[in-house]
């Protein structure tokens, strides 16, 4: 009788946790499909700044070319060509670590759009697997204009400062949409470590960076490594 009571407990526990995992499921997909035609409000990142989240949505049709362009320049050069994992980068970033050497990532812009949108900065299993279960979805569910365009919203691009509109107003002065390819570039040098690389005035690596990602915008133009934002 006793281990009876026992199976049924068990078995009550076990379609308890599928019934919630289920639940979950349909959750993150609702969430995602949401994002697909409303603005994301807010991020983790932006409420546990301390420094606020200033920012400025725009659409994809609002912010110059050349701000792409430098974002696959910089970040994920086969952006267009990817289903939102660059495997080769991923296992160049692994034997990389593994050989002890400076840490590299192997995240795509996809990838980011995931964490940021969708979960919390920092490392660990279960926040990547989180994260690659969200990439795939917006991969699947959205577009390549669309990943863009929240990546360019909700990216962190200074103290407090989140998107690239705000970036340029901040910067320069001026919207996004007048932007010129150097000034793409110098926002785009400090994305990864916002906080600690200077976009006006840059010096060092960040601005031979930059300098290098204009170079790249060229190439990313010539070759249609954007193509499929158009």
């Amino acid at each position: 009788m006793a281990e009876a009571k026992k199976r049924s407990v068990i078995l009550r526990l076990i379609l308890f946790i599928i019934k919630i995992s289920i639940y979950l499921l349909l959750f993150s997909i609702l969430w995602v499909f949401l994002y697909k035609y409303i603005q994301v409000p807010i991020t983790a990142t932006m409420m546990m700044d301390e420094n606020g989240a200033k920012r400025e949505w725009v659409p994809l049709s609002k912010i110059d070319d050349d701000m792409h362009r430098a974002i696959i320049a910089a970040e994920d050069s086969k952006f267009c060509s990817h289903d939102g994992f660059d495997r080769d980068a991923i296992k160049r970033a692994y034997d990389n670590n593994r050989q002890g050497k400076k840490l590299r990532g192997g995240s795509t812009i996809s990838q980011q759009v995931a964490k940021n949108a969708f979960l919390w900065q920092g490392g660990g299993y279960f926040r990547k697997g989180l994260e690659a279960y969200f990439t795939f979805l917006i991969e699947n569910i959205w577009d390549k204009q669309r990943i863009m365009e929240v990546y360019l919203n909700i990216a962190e691009t200074g103290i407090g400062t989140y998107g690239v509109e705000a970036a340029s107003q901040r910067y320069y002065g001026k919207s996004a949409q007048n932007l010129t390819a150097l000034e793409a570039a110098k926002i785009a040098a400090a994305l990864p470590l916002p906080k600690k690389r200077a976009v006006i005035a840059p010096s060092g690596f960040t601005r031979r960076y930059g300098r290098t990602i204009t170079a790249r915008i060229i190439t990313v133009r010539r070759d249609k490594l954007d193509a499929c934002i158009y």
